[in-house]
């Protein structure tokens, strides 16, 4: 008669075990997936709303048709670029009705610095533009400066996590510019979000019926 020993058992429960723990483990294994499309947007700085206007038109001439544009906004939250492009300073955010790759990120920031040097006066700029993007979660801006909570995209850009959505509006970080925390610009970045989210249904529904 065949006989299964004490020994045997404990070979077949750990073989048991093993088994149980990959298939778990592949269970709940992160597994890479393509991220949805986000909302491009710009921030436009300058002295002169006509040039503003200017540079939105430039833009979309690049990018495709705008989709919202904010109203003139004071930029007098800093005196940091004033020397550069002069005061006082005044601010449109303007956003793209195409939706984007986040991951062109780095590309349209390179982009958005020569439309800024198109306009410049020997050499001096007279325009800053600020690309980002707004997805479900969170608004990301793209910079050429380094710093502790912002992550490197490649091409010399990284990536500020500027707003997240919680508790049903944009919520701020400590780090969080202090012009973007304002009450005025999260709610410019809510609606913004709301014609994203409404952009994604329509494109879900595109897709349901093909």
């Amino acid at each position: 008669m065949f006989r299964i020993s004490d020994f045997d058992i404990r070979i077949w429960l750990r073989l048991c075990r093993a088994v149980c723990s990959a298939v778990k483990y592949e269970y709940n294994m992160s597994k890479p997936k393509p991220s949805p499309p986000a909302k491009l947007l710009v921030s436009i700085i300058a002295k002169d709303e006509a040039l503003i206007n200017e540079t939105m038109k430039a833009l979309a001439g690049r990018r495709g048709d705008v989709d919202f544009i904010s109203e003139v906004l004071p930029f007098d939250q800093t005196d940091y670029y004033n020397t550069e492009l002069g005061a006082p300073l005044l601010r449109r955010f303007a956003a793209f009705e195409t939706l984007i790759d986040p991951s062109l990120l780095p590309d349209l920031k390179h982009e958005t610095n020569a439309v800024e040097m198109e306009g410049a006066v020997e050499g001096r700029r007279r325009v800053n533009i600020d690309p980002g993007y707004i997805v479900a979660e969170r608004l990301i801006l793209a910079t050429g400066k380094n710093y502790t909570h912002r992550i490197y995209l490649g091409k010399g850009i990284y990536a500020d996590l500027t707003l997240i959505y919680s508790k049903g509006g944009f919520q701020t970080l400590p780090w969080t510019y202090p012009d973007y925390a304002s009450q005025k610009v999260r709610t410019i970045m809510e609606q913004i979000r709301r014609k994203y989210l409404f952009q994604m249904k329509e494109e879900l529904l595109d897709a349901d019926e093909r």
